[in-house]
């Protein structure tokens, strides 16, 4: 979903953006009742091998992708083969098709699938049972898809729930657990947690530890912390950053937070396709105060050629703090053996 994420959306202080909140409820009220419906109706496929569900019960971002490309790691490390499925938001392709990176661009494909394709075989298809028959018949013994927890078209054998569990001030993963457009929820908390096997809570590197709040939120289901890590330092020398993602005043926080030398920020709307006019005022902010660019991998796979060779991709990963556990978890539950 392309937005400006809402600050005020995430404020569990309801006196913040008090007539939007009381203006958008209705919608709200409609958009959850038909999500539940149709979860309700669904009658989903199993595809002939244990599916993944990596998802989240707010709009927009709360790093799926990052936690995705670790469970697929970790499964390959294992032994086991895991190929990742997408509906391939942003891209033209319809699929069922494997991505190659040396073919297709975020164009075709979009851009969660190209980051995902660099770590294990990712297939995108607006058709998620398609797709998921496409993956098993070229050899997948387990699928992971990426934000699929309102997706019902496939059985799911494990529902991971990520959840953004960096908490500052009156800032809350689930806002007032209003339901979108009036707050971040894609469904209401208790629904969406009844669906689930557990959750990951997704940490940023400078935050000692989870909320103890936030974690009895889920009560019993398992939770795992999971920390959003450097892959590489900043690009030296003063800086200017932008992203597209959901929550871009994170990547601003993080790029300090690791010792970005940053002059300036720019925020755009999630997977925004930057244009020619775009990219000349990002160019003309560097050039004022003598910087780079420098933004997240997400947004440099959206670049054209010539583009990425003048911009910096500073990679993030995810890592568990207890990864062993998580292993564990993960084949026991899909029902493999240890090799």
């Amino acid at each position: 979903m392309k937005l400006n994420t809402p600050r005020w959306w995430y404020s569990r202080d309801r006196r913040h953006a008090p007539v939007a909140r009381m203006l958008l409820k209705p919608a709200s009220w409609i958009w959850a009742g038909v999500t539940a419906r149709r979860i309700a109706r669904a009658a989903p496929v199993d595809p002939g091998a244990p599916v993944i569900s990596i998802g989240n019960l707010t709009v927009g971002g709360s790093g799926k992708t990052p936690i995705a490309r670790e469970v697929l790691r970790l499964l390959q490390a294992q032994g086991i083969k895991a190929a990742a499925l997408s509906r391939g938001y942003g891209g033209a392709l319809q699929g069922p098709v494997q991505v190659d990176l040396a073919v297709h661009a975020a164009a075709d494909v979009g851009d969660e699938p190209l980051m995902l394709a660099q770590d294990a075989p990712a297939w995108i298809a607006r058709d998620r049972v398609a797709g998921a028959r496409a993956a098993v018949a070229a050899g997948a013994e387990a699928l992971v898809l990426d934000d699929a927890h309102q997706n019902t078209a496939l059985q799911k054998t494990l529902s991971l729930i990520v959840v953004d569990g960096e908490t500052r001030g009156d800032e809350w993963p689930f806002g007032d657990g209003s339901v979108f457009p009036s707050g971040p929820m894609r469904e209401p908390l208790k629904a969406g947690l009844a669906r689930a096997d557990a959750v990951v809570i997704l940490l940023p590197a400078d935050l000692a530890e989870a909320d103890p709040e936030l974690v009895a939120t889920f009560g019993a289901l398992p939770v795992f912390i999971a920390r959003l890590e450097p892959a590489a330092a900043p690009p030296s020398g003063p800086q200017v950053g932008f992203a597209g993602i959901a929550k871009p005043w994170k990547v601003e926080r993080s790029l300090l937070a690791a010792g970005c030398d940053l002059k300036d920020f720019v925020p755009f709307p999630d997977h925004a396709q930057l244009s020619d006019r775009d990219l000349a005022f990002l160019s003309e902010r560097a050039n004022l105060f003598g910087a780079g660019l420098v933004t997240t991998e997400k947004d440099w796979v959206r670049l054209s050629p010539e583009w990425r060779m003048r911009i910096t991709a500073w990679p993030v990963r995810a890592r568990f703090e207890h990864e062993a556990g998580l292993e564990n978890f993960l084949v026991n539950t899909l029902g493999f053996t240890h090799p």
